[in-house]
């Protein structure tokens, strides 16, 4: 049996060090094996988490939020500050201090005469907390104001007045149940994922907060914004503006949104996101069982079929599902599956056929030589006994002439196939078959004759693509033939010539001509009808292993008998058998191709 020849692949992974096909195999490995279905939707839901993934991992709305977010408080820090710096803090640019009494007057009175309590502090926390309350009630940000020292004078969490605290915005505390250990797990989940990179947020002290960026970059005059996480890991986001009286900073005041304010919001997103993916994730595996029912269905049938046909369970051929009319994939492996199995079919048919034929054929001298033998301790005369030897040697010959041409027949078609056609001039083929005829042509035998109709065709017009071997078997073989049945001392007429898109030889003899019911029988594997040879003298095969290399050239051959002019009763006088192939020419242009 033949064997396709490995694939590149293939041929890669048997190399050392190679392996490629098998690492390629391992990425299937972790697949489910079991049905088609399951692997096509493992693949689409593959793709739809890529999808997904990356609608989450590349999503710009986080940025665009936080940016949202910082010039809403950039707004209402300029605005908040500059409230704060016009009711809460000490005009210093109109008090006038005379020198001579700093250096007289210990600073015990100094402080007392300059009013101690107008500039403990430049923004006095009893006007500067109520206006922080008042412009922050009903929102979430939280003010805080650091004088220019780094002082933490006011923070709208707790209110200073006099010696008393006032705590406000404190939330109660949240009993733990599934539900916050769940919304926990989805927030560390979250973070884990989607955390960002932002840095911590600790909170301010009561002083030395000068140190702090943003604190130092407000004190210079400068409105800054940052973005940092709180304790929980929530994105919080910073606005530090300067507080400005008459150009002179006397203070920072810091807002800051609520931690989880914008994770809230990104949660809800990814959970819209999730909800997407669930409902297009059931309508994939929908979608991807309809396909995997198209495609797996008809392949389970056509696997079916094909177990059917390798069992043999039955005698009569296997029918091959037909989905021919389907115009995909699954149409063209059937009708290659169904032209397979014809092929296979007759294939077989005719292997049993030939078995047949050759048992048949092989019995027949077998039998003669049974009974010549067994009737050999029957001769009485020497006669006798020759005349039984002479018909062993005869079967024993034409046995051996049938095994040779059985032998050919039985390996022409793996020869065929095996061997690579290559461009042949034919009318050469021909005439050098015919020169060859002639020198080794037993005597009295008819001389061969070849002429070329059309002498001054283009070069290349007799080229064909075939085995020069087994063509120019085909020609001895009907040279062979005519020879058999033409008298000697006349002559054997070869004729090439092109006809179209083919090069036609015809193989003309003077002999009695063929049956008109035998034209097509003489092409028949053991059929020979040559009574002036006697029985037993052609095996009958040559024929019909040349219309078999014929045909696997893509060519015809057939017989016809040629006619004279009819005579007075209006029959046409035979005058002889013809035989034609036609083979199909190669392109004018070949030579240029090449």
């Amino acid at each position: 049996m033949l064997q396709a020849a490995p694939e590149a692949e293939e041929v890669e992974a048997a190399e050392p060090g190679g392996s490629k096909l098998q690492k390629r195999r391992s990425l299937w490995t972790w697949l489910p094996t079991g049905s088609l279905a399951s692997r096509i939707a493992i693949i689409n839901i593959i793709g739809l988490l890529i999808l997904s993934g990356g609608i989450l991992y590349f999503n710009q709305f986080r940025q665009s939020l936080i940016k949202a977010r910082v010039d809403s408080l950039l707004v209402q820090g300029q605005i908040i500050a500059a409230a704060v710096a016009g009711s809460a803090t000490a005009d210093t640019s109109s008090i006038v201090i005379d020198p001579g009494k700093l250096g007289s007057e210990t600073e015990d009175d100094t402080a007392t005469d300059l009013g101690q309590s107008d500039f403990d502090f430049a923004i006095k926390p009893d006007r500067a907390g109520p206006v922080l309350r008042r412009l922050l009630n009903n929102t979430n940000i939280r003010g805080q104001i650091i004088d220019s020292d780094g002082n933490l004078v006011v923070d709208s969490i707790f209110l200073y007045g006099g010696n008393d605290i006032v705590q406000t915005n404190i939330a109660p505390p949240v009993p733990v149940t599934w539900r916050t250990k769940l919304a926990e797990l989805s927030n560390s989940i979250d973070y884990l994922f989607f955390g960002s990179n932002y840095p911590i947020q600790q909170d301010y002290g009561w002083d030395n907060n000068q140190t702090r960026p943003e604190i130092s970059a407000a004190i210079s005059g400068a409105t800054l914004s940052v973005v940092r996480l709180n304790s929980k890991k929530e994105i919080t986001v910073m606005v530090a503006a300067p507080i400005q009286r008459f150009r002179a900073v006397q203070g920072v005041l810091v807002l800051s949104t609520q931690g989880g304010e914008i994770d809230s919001v990104l949660r809800e997103e990814r959970r819209t996101v999730y909800m997407t993916f669930g409902l297009t994730a059931l309508v994939t595996l929908f979608l991807s069982y309809l396909l995997a029912r198209t495609i797996a269905r008809p392949i389970r049938r056509l696997s079916a079929a094909a177990d059917r046909v390798r069992r043999g369970i039955n005698h009569s051929r296997v029918e091959i599902p037909d989905f021919s009319s389907r115009r995909d994939e699954i149409g063209q492996l059937s009708g290659s599956l169904r032209h397979m199995t014809a092929a296979l079919y007759n294939r077989i048919a005719a292997i049993e056929a030939f078995a047949a034929d050759v048992a048949h054929e092989l019995k027949n001298p077998l039998t003669s030589m049974r009974s010549a033998v067994e009737t050999l301790h029957y001769a009485k005369t020497d006669d006798q006994r020759g005349k039984l030897i002479e018909i062993v040697v005869h079967d024993v010959q034409r046995m051996d002439r049938l095994i040779s041409d059985i032998s050919d027949a039985s390996r022409l078609d793996a020869e065929l196939a095996r061997s690579e056609v290559q461009p042949i001039d034919f009318a050469r083929l021909v005439e050098n078959i015919v020169t060859h005829a002639n020198d080794t042509a037993k005597e009295g035998a008819a001389k061969v004759e070849f002429a070329m109709q059309d002498a001054k065709a283009p070069l290349g017009a007799f080229m064909v693509l075939g085995h020069d071997s087994r063509l120019g078997q085909v020609l001895r073989n009907l040279i062979d033939n005519a020879r058999s049945f033409t008298a000697p001392g006349t002559a054997l007429n070869i004729r090439v010539r092109r006809v179209g898109d083919e090069v036609e030889t015809r193989v003309d003899d003077h002999g009695p001509g063929i049956p008109a019911e035998n034209i097509e029988r003489i092409f028949e594997r053991f059929y020979t009808d040559r009574p002036h040879q006697g029985f037993g003298g052609n095996s009958g095969l040559g024929l019909a292993i040349s219309r078999q290399v014929v045909e696997a050239h893509k060519g015809r051959i057939w017989a016809e008998n040629r006619t004279g002019k009819a005579d007075a009763s209006g029959e046409k006088p035979v005058l002889g058998a013809r035989f034609v192939i036609r083979l199909p020419a190669m392109p004018q242009g070949w030579r240029a191709e090449g």
